[in-house]
């Protein structure tokens, strides 16, 4: 009786270095009456060196850019052969931050994304530079104050709702009909905007809030193939996580605690909110709508 435990031999695996005709492929015949982006190649374009390259040829805007994502976001999307256009509202900031990354796929744009002219001349700029846009990151957001509910100040709760929510709202108004068929719309939400917290109820609201722009952007957007998700960063190694810790009476304790509800033991990193905003605006994700991604090394379970 033949063995089942016998392994079969090793099979060497390629790269395939040659452009897919998936019209040409018989099994793909019905594709040709679907929409030009039902017929997009999974992979994108390699380098020499053999890196699929995700987004080549492809436009995002970047809102937040001179913070630690927003950074760390247009870096992958550079290296994944994307041009970008990179928004924040401290032009100093943003020019410090991103200032070495400006080139001929590189564009900064100071922009206080709660003010619809400056989404217009952001939207105007991405269309006048690169012809076109096909991602869209909202990732501008403030933390708003560390207080109780009955504390909290009425004009910082605006505030929050003003930079966290209302500005992605705007955003989809403005930018989302110049996205191009088969694009891509990624907003940062968090894990607060899954549960919840007794202090900081402006930052946990707004963050509720996005997830139902998602969902409706996601039902209207769906028919021309743009997929709308919310990536949900954890604690993430950053300056925002950094003054919400030494806002507390004892931060280090603060920092242990938080950081023992992580299921993986360590906190998360700047890039790895970036390389999950990357593959969402990739060709791979482009059934991929609607969805909340986690990247919080387990802290919501």
């Amino acid at each position: 009786m033949p063995s089942h435990s016998r392994k079969p031999d090793a099979v060497p695996i390629t790269f395939c270095t040659e452009q897919i005709d998936q019209k040409a492929c018989p099994g793909n015949q019905i594709l040709a009456s679907q929409p030009d982006w039902c017929n997009t190649p999974v992979l994108g374009d390699q380098h020499e060196w053999g890196h699929i390259v995700r987004l080549k040829g492809k436009t995002a805007i970047i809102t937040g850019a001179a913070g630690n994502i927003g950074f760390s976001t247009a870096e992958v999307f550079l290296r994944e052969g994307a041009n970008v256009v990179l928004a924040d509202v401290q032009e100093d900031s943003l020019k410090e931050v991103c200032g070495a990354l400006e080139g001929d796929r590189c564009v900064l744009v100071a922009t206080d994304v709660t003010r619809t002219q400056d989404l217009q001349a952001l939207k105007d700029t991405a269309l006048s530079t690169f012809g076109g846009i096909d991602a869209f990151f909202a990732n501008a957001g403030i933390e708003g104050v560390v207080a109780p509910i009955e504390e909290y100040p009425d004009d910082a709760f605006d505030n929050v709702m003003d930079v966290n929510l209302r500005s992605i709202f705007l955003g989809l108004k403005i930018i989302a009909p110049h996205i191009r068929d088969g694009g891509s719309i990624v907003m940062t939400s968090s894990i607060m905007g899954i549960a919840g917290t007794p202090m900081n109820i402006g930052y946990t609201a707004s963050k509720h809030a996005v997830n139902g722009l998602m969902r409706s952007a996601a039902a209207a957007y769906g028919a021309r193939g743009i997929r709308v998700n919310t990536v949900h960063p954890g604690l993430v190694e950053s300056d925002m996580l950094r003054r919400l810790i030494n806002k507390r009476e004892d931060p280090k304790a603060f920092e242990e605690s938080m950081l023992a509800k992580c299921k993986i033991p360590h906190f998360v990193e700047p890039s790895d909110i970036a390389e999950t905003v990357a593959f969402l605006c990739s060709d791979a994700s482009r059934y991929i709508t609607s969805q909340m991604i986690c990247i919080d090394a387990g802290f919501i379970i």
